[in-house]
């Protein structure tokens, strides 16, 4: 009974709608609602739900790694919402966090840039990229603003998923994470609606050979393990970046991780200045309103 109410809010929520004037956010937030229901009661009770979101996992897994009555504020943390072993060894790395000299050298690159200090006069803005630019009529990322910034200086560009770029937002994420700012991402017009539309259609369409979407793992999908990993959920992935991966060895953007997320669904991702990555973040960033910035963070 409970899948069935829950399929039945999510394919209504995710169902397009014709948006009135000054409701331009409306079919959002039917979006973010009826997906934070969704996870909610998916981690109400693993054990008990799972024969409508967990029939292929294991007794032990169900008992002893997934917690129960998971809260929305908890989601923010990704599959270390719910992992309990995840969340123990999460813990340790953070003991000594390996990310936090470098936020240190974000700051430095920051307050020897007179450009960045004008363009970015206030750092705790992590919560409210991607924006949209009702004059360009485009979706603007946080890299993206970054980049341009830098450019219309004369400076070179960075690299938009490594080095100085992760190092200078993690010291952004930093910053409003202290400010205890939440994610605020904001659809005020027909143009930004559609661009939050097309971002949510790339989310949920399969592809590639594999026939999988970003939702196939992090919607139907989470909670799941995937080799040694239990899969996040979508609502709170933004929220933490950039990120530290010991697989990495050290800090990427959330362009970073898509791209490379997108290619193990084998597809070839769009580019990370794209307007395809920029309105799929958009949509992705949306489904986090509401949750404290937790950035930076460090993830296997």
């Amino acid at each position: 009974m409970l899948l069935n109410v829950v399929k039945s809010t999510v394919l209504v929520a995710l169902t397009s709608c014709v948006l009135n004037a000054g409701e331009f956010n409306a079919q959002a937030e039917k979006d973010r609602i009826a997906l934070i229901d969704y996870t909610i009661a998916k981690f109400k009770d693993a054990d008990k739900n799972r024969d409508n979101f967990f029939p292929y996992s294991t007794d032990a897994e169900l008992k002893n790694n997934i917690k129960k009555d998971v809260t929305f504020e908890e989601l923010r943390m990704g599959n270390y919402a719910f992992s309990i072993q995840g969340k123990y060894s999460y813990n340790e790395i953070n003991e000594m966090p390996p990310y936090d000299e470098l936020v240190e050298q974000g700051g430095e690159i920051y307050n020897n840039n007179a450009a960045l200090q004008k363009c970015f006069p206030d750092l705790t803005v992590g919560g409210d990229y991607p924006y949209f630019d009702e004059k360009k009529k485009e979706v603007v990322s946080l890299t993206g603003a970054i980049n341009e910034c830098l450019t219309n200086a004369g400076q070179k560009a960075w690299n938009e998923k490594k080095g100085d770029m992760a190092l200078f937002e993690a010291y952004i994420a930093s910053e409003t994470k202290d400010a205890e700012k939440k994610v605020d991402i904001k659809i005020s017009s027909a143009d930004a609606a559609d661009a939050y539309e097309r971002g949510k259609e790339y989310y949920y369409t399969q592809r590639g050979y594999l026939k999988l979407s970003c939702a196939t793992c992090h919607v139907q999908g989470a909670g799941k393990r995937v080799r040694n990993e239990s899969l996040s959920q979508l609502p709170g992935q933004t929220t933490h970046f950039p990120v530290y991966r010991l697989k990495w060895g050290n800090l990427g953007t959330l362009e970073r991780r898509m791209e490379g997320c997108i290619k193990d669904q084998g597809q070839v991702p769009p580019k990370t200045n794209s307007k395809e990555m920029k309105e799929l973040l958009y949509f992705m960033a949306y489904m986090s309103n509401g949750m404290n910035v937790d950035g930076p963070d460090v993830r296997k």
